[in-house]
């Protein structure tokens, strides 16, 4: 656990946040693929937490994985992120969450591009994208 973990009552979770995204950060959801504002974008800049304005990824690590949700090759550095086993819907996945407030980003696969050969599979409502002009 982060040393500066943030903790919010579920009443304060869902007044931050919106219903979709309470849903994919608080509960687990998936939004459906090629629906999130995020899967199809080229703008430059970094992609933070819903939750807590952590910067988890840099769009320059952000490429087409054709799954319909924004993927990355790498997260923005060590420790942003943690990973656990998730068996829900009888599948061995390797869930994404923030590892400053723990809310739930996506999945990370092992078919992604070199050099990292990963693909963290992000929903679009776990992220908020701060544009840069690169």
């Amino acid at each position: 656990m982060a040393a500066d973990r943030i903790t919010r009552s579920e009443a304060e979770w869902r007044a931050r946040l919106t219903p979709e995204q309470y849903h994919v950060a608080r509960e687990h959801g998936t939004e459906p693929a090629f629906t999130g504002a995020y899967w199809n974008t080229k703008t430059p800049g970094q992609y933070l937490c819903v939750g807590c304005g952590q910067a988890l990824f840099d769009a320059a690590a952000k490429y087409d994985s054709g799954t319909g949700w924004p993927s990355f090759w790498q997260a923005l550095a060590p420790g942003r992120l943690e990973l656990t086993e998730d068996t829900r819907y009888g599948m061995r996945r390797v869930e994404v969450a923030c590892a400053r407030c723990g809310s739930h980003l996506g999945h990370l696969f092992e078919d992604g591009p070199r050099p990292t050969g990963q693909r963290y599979c992000m929903n679009s409502a776990s992220l908020r994208l701060q544009a840069t002009d690169r």
